[in-house]
C-alpha cells in the first residue's frame, strides 16, 4: 500500500505558522520565514515556473519529497480564504491563480460542499465527510505512488492522532514565533516517533521520522 507522507516547516517552538494570519498574511507574523530556505532553492523555483535559485543539500531533499507523490490532502485553511466559512455565489479559487503548483489530484477537507474545481492540470476535490473519505480518495487517484498531507497543522494532526501517517519530515528553522498553528497540538500520548535521519543545510535542519502508534507497536 502507498504510504500516508508529510513534511512540513517548523519553527524551534513548534509552529508552522506565526498568529494573527489573515487574507493579507495568511502566515501569520512571521510565518513567511519558515520557508526561506526552500524559496531560494533552484530546485523549487524550477518547479515553480520561476527561475534563479541555489543549489546546497535542501535540494535534495527536496526532490526526494515529491518525488512518487499521486495526490495531496489539504484543509480548508491552506486552499483559503482566511475567512473560510460558506464558499458563497463567487467561490474562492485558491491562492495559486490559473495554474497551480500542485499538478495532480488535491482534496480538500471541509465542512461546505462544492462542486470540483479544475485550474490548469489539477482538480482541486472538496471532501465533506471526514480525514479517512479525503485518505480512501486520494489513495484511489494516486494508484500506487504516495499521498501526501500539504496542511495546516489542524488536518496533520488530526490524521497524526488516529495513527494514519507513515512518514513524517519536519523541516526545523531556527526562528521563534511566540504563537500560531501549533503542530502535534491534541495528538495524544500514542504517537511515537522514530528518527530516520538529521541533514544540516542553510538555514533549516531536516529531521525525517517513521510514526507509529505505541498501542500497536
Amino acid at each position: 500500500m502507498s504510504k500516508l507522507r508529510c513534511h512540513i516547516s517548523i519553527s524551534l517552538d513548534g509552529f508552522v505558522a506565526g498568529p494573527n494570519q489573515s487574507q493579507e498574511n495568511p502566515l501569520g507574523e512571521g510565518g513567511e520565514e519558515l520557508h526561506d530556505w526552500l524559496v531560494r532553492l533552484k530546485a523549487w523555483r524550477e518547479h515553480a515556473g520561476m527561475e534563479g535559485g541555489e543549489e546546497n543539500v535542501s535540494s535534495a531533499v527536496f526532490h526526494e519529497e515529491i518525488a512518487n507523490v499521486g495526490a495531496e490532502i489539504m484543509g480548508r485553511g491552506k486552499f483559503g480564504p482566511a475567512s473560510r466559512g460558506p464558499w458563497g455565489e463567487d467561490p474562492w479559487r485558491g491562492w495559486w491563480g490559473k495554474d497551480p503548483p500542485f499538478h495532480k489530484p488535491v482534496f480538500v477537507l471541509t465542512h461546505h460542499e462544492r462542486e470540483p474545481l479544475t485550474l490548469s492540470d489539477t482538480t482541486f476535490t472538496f471532501v465533506t465527510d471526514g480525514i479517512e473519505s479525503a485518505l480512501q480518495r486520494a489513495r484511489d487517484a494516486s494508484g500506487d505512488k504516495d499521498v501526501f498531507i500539504g496542511g495546516g497543522a489542524d488536518v496533520i494532526n488530526q490524521y497524526l492522532a488516529v495513527g494514519l501517517v507513515d512518514e513524517l519530515e519536519l523541516h526545523v528553522v531556527p526562528i521563534l514565533l511566540g504563537g500560531g498553528a501549533r503542530l502535534f497540538a491534541g495528538v495524544g500520548q500514542d504517537l511515537k516517533l522514530e528518527l530516520l535521519r538529521v541533514i544540516e543545510a542553510p538555514g533549516v535542519t531536516h529531521l525525517k521520522y517513521r510514526v507509529y502508534m505505541s498501542r500497536g507497536a
